[in-house]
C-alpha cells in the first residue's frame, strides 16, 4: 500500500508548483515580522521631560532651571519626571534672585508633571508613548501593551491548529491574515490606550496563527527534501525580511499612526493569493473530499508540465489514507515517569528562556547606543545567517552540543556587555548582535530536538507544550527591556546569565541526532544521570537525510 508522497511522487519534488507554492507562502509570512515587532516603534519612548507652561510667567533663567537633575547611568541629566515647584520658583523670578547663586535648588521642593510633559522629536515625531502620556507614573503600560500582544500570540497558537484541523489550512490561513490586517487597520483609529491594547491582542492572535497555518499547509504541500528548507530557509527567512523592513518603513514615517497604515497595506496584497494558494489535499483527503484533492494534484501535475496516471488513488488507497481511530497520548504522560517528566521540566524551561533571550534582545534595541531603526535593522539582519548556520549545524552535529554552543555563545557575549568602557558603544551593539546570533541560533534548532525526544503518541503534544512555553518567555520578555530604562546593563546580565544556565542544562538532555524517532515510552532515552539504561535506538540509525520538519516559533 503506498502512501501520499509515493501516490504524488510523479510531481516530482522541485517544479513550478512546488516552487510557487514555497515562495507564496514565505512571502505570506512578510507581513508577520512587521506585526510581530512594530512594538518597537509603535511604543517607543522618547526623551521626555515636565513641561513648564508659558503662564507660569517665570524669567528664562529660572525656566532653564525649572527641571532637577537626577542620576541617569553614569552621569546626570534632566529628571523625566520631577520638576521644581513652579509657585516658588515664580516667587523668586518676581523677586529678581537667581538660582545656585541666590537661591540653593537642591533645597527646593518637587512636584510631579501636573503640566504634561515635553518630548524630544529627534528620534519619533509621535508614538502611543506621547500620544496618551505612558510616562513616568504611567511607564508601566508601555511593556504591558508589547506583553499582552504576546498574550493574543500565545491564544491564537492554542487556536490556530485546532481551527485548520476543522475548517482547512486555507480558509483558516487566509481568515488570521484578514484578523491580522483588519484589527492592525482598526488600531489606526484608537481613541485610547486601552482600546489600542484590546486591539493589538487580537492581531496577535492573528500574526502567529497565519504564521503556523502556512507552516502546515507548506508542509503538507511539499515533498520531503524540500520540507526542511521551507520551514528554515523558507518562512524564517522571510519572517526576518519583513522584520529588515520594519526599521526602513519606521524610518521615512516617523508618525506611529501613519507608520501602521503602512504596515498594514502590505497585508491586502495577499488578497489575490486566495485564488493561487491551493488547500492541503492530505487534509481534503482526510475529510472524505477525494474529488478535489484529486483535482489540485492534476492541476499541479500540469503546471509541472507531467502526465498524471489515469488514476492516482485507487479506492482501498484512499480509505487507507484516510485517517482511523488512533491511540490518544494526553498532557499528564509527558511526566508518567520521572525521566520523562525531567526531560519535559527541562524543555520547558530551555523553551522559555530561550524566548525570553530572543524576544527581550529584539525589543531592547532602542535602548543600545546609536541609531534605534539602524540598531533594529541589524537585529533583523543578523537572524538570516542565524538560520542559515541552525540549518547546517542540524545536518551534521550532535542537538544538545549544538545548541548548548550556541546558547553559551550567546549569553556569555551578553555577559561582556556590562565590562564594556562607556566611549566604546559601539563594542556593545556587536556583542549584543552576536549574543541575539546565537539564540536564534539554538531557538531555530528547538522544534526539531524537541520532537525527536518523545515518542509518536505525544510528540505533538510536547512540541506544543514547549511552545507554549516559549509563549510564556515573550510575554515577560518586554518586562527585562523596561529594565534597560534604569539601568543600561541590567538587562544583558540577567538574559546573559539566563541563557548560559539553560545552556549547561541543555547538556544534560539526552542525544538524539543519528538516532530513530520513539516510537514508545520504552524507547526514550535518559537523562543523563538519571541512569545507565542504553535506549533501543541506539543501536538503529535513522536515515542519512532525516525528514523532521523544523516549526516556527
Amino acid at each position: 500500500m503506498r502512501d501520499y508522497d509515493e501516490a504524488t511522487a510523479f510531481l516530482g519534488e522541485w517544479g513550478p508548483f512546488q516552487r510557487l507554492v514555497f515562495f507564496l507562502l514565505s512571502a505570506s509570512i512578510i507581513p508577520n515580522g512587521f506585526n510581530g515587532m512594530s512594538a518597537v516603534f509603535l511604543a517607543g519612548t522618547p526623551e521626555h521631560r515636565c513641561s513648564v507652561p508659558a503662564a507660569a510667567n517665570l524669567s528664562a533663567e529660572w525656566r532653564n532651571h525649572s527641571i532637577p537633575l537626577e542620576a541617569r547611568g553614569a552621569g546626570r541629566g534632566p529628571s523625566r519626571c520631577r520638576r521644581y515647584r513652579l509657585q516658588a520658583l515664580r516667587n523668586f523670578s518676581a523677586l529678581g534672585l537667581a538660582p545656585g547663586t541666590d537661591v540653593d535648588l537642591a533645597r527646593l521642593e518637587q512636584e510631579k508633571c501636573l503640566d504634561g510633559w515635553d518630548y524630544g522629536r529627534d528620534v519619533y515625531l509621535s508614538t502611543v508613548v506621547t500620544e496618551w502620556d505612558l510616562v513616568c507614573d504611567n511607564d508601566w503600560k508601555t511593556p504591558l501593551t508589547t506583553s499582552l500582544f504576546f498574550v493574543g500570540v500565545l491564544i491564537g497558537s492554542f487556536i490556530s491548529g485546532q481551527l485548520s484541523d476543522r475548517f482547512g489550512r486555507k480558509s483558516i490561513l487566509f481568515a488570521t491574515m484578514a484578523v491580522q490586517t483588519g484589527f492592525s487597520f482598526l488600531q489606526i483609529f484608537s481613541v485610547n490606550w486601552e482600546m489600542f491594547t484590546v486591539l493589538f491582542v487580537i492581531v496577535g492572535m492573528g500574526q502567529i496563527s497565519n504564521y503556523v497555518v502556512a507552516f502546515i499547509l507548506g508542509t503538507e504541500i511539499l515533498g520531503k527534501s524540500v520540507r526542511i528548507i521551507f520551514a528554515t530557509l523558507g518562512i524564517c527567512i522571510f519572517f526576518a525580511i519583513g522584520y529588515m523592513l520594519l526599521p526602513l518603513f519606521a524610518y521615512f514615517i516617523r508618525d506611529w499612526r501613519m507608520l501602521l497604515l503602512a504596515l498594514t497595506i502590505p497585508g491586502v496584497f495577499c488578497v489575490p493569493l486566495w485564488w493561487v494558494i491551493p488547500e492541503s489535499p492530505r487534509w481534503l483527503i482526510s475529510q472524505g473530499r477525494f474529488k478535489e484533492a484529486e483535482a489540485i494534484i492534476r492541476k499541479a501535475a500540469k503546471m509541472n508540465n507531467v502526465a498524471a496516471p489515469e488514476i492516482i488513488f485507487d479506492p482501498l488507497e484512499l480509505q487507507e489514507l484516510k485517517p482511523q481511530g488512533h491511540q490518544k497520548g494526553y498532557f499528564l504522560d509527558l511526566f508518567r515517569t520521572r525521566n520523562i517528566a525531567t526531560i519535559t521540566v527541562m524543555s520547558l524551561l530551555l523553551w522559555m528562556l530561550t524566548s525570553v533571550g530572543y524576544f527581550g534582545l529584539s525589543l531592547d534595541t532602542p535602548n543600545l547606543h546609536g541609531d534605534p531603526y539602524l540598531n533594529c535593522f541589524l537585529s533583523a539582519m543578523i537572524e538570516v545567517p542565524a538560520y542559515v548556520i541552525a540549518w547546517l549545524l542540524l545536518r551534521a552535529l550532535p542537538r544538545r552540543y549544538i545548541i548548548a554552543g550556541t546558547l553559551f555563545m550567546g549569553g556569555s557575549v551578553l555577559l561582556l556587555v556590562q565590562l564594556v568602557p562607556k566611549d566604546y558603544n559601539f563594542l556593545s551593539l556587536v556583542l549584543a548582535m552576536l549574543g541575539k546570533f546565537g539564540i536564534t541560533s539554538a531557538f531555530s534548532m528547538l522544534y526539531v530536538f524537541t520532537a525527536e525526544l518523545y515518542p509518536t503518541i505525544v510528540r505533538n503534544m510536547a512540541v506544543g507544550a514547549a511552545s507554549m512555553a516559549s509563549r510564556v518567555g515573550s510575554i515577560i520578555a518586554p518586562y527585562f527591556v523596561y529594565l534597560g530604562a534604569y539601568d543600561r546593563v541590567l538587562p544583558y546580565i540577567l538574559m546573559g546569565s539566563l541563557t548560559v544556565l539553560i545552556g549547561i542544562v541543555t547538556l544534560l538532555f539526552p542525544e538524539s541526532f543519528g538516532m530513530i524517532l520513539p516510537e514508545t515510552y520504552e524507547q526514550m532515552q535518559t537523562v543523563k544521570g538519571l541512569g545507565s539504561k542504553k535506549p533501543l535506538q541506539n543501536a538503529v540509525k535513522r536515515e542519512k537525510n532525516p525528514q523532521v520538519t523544523i516549526t516556527p516559533f
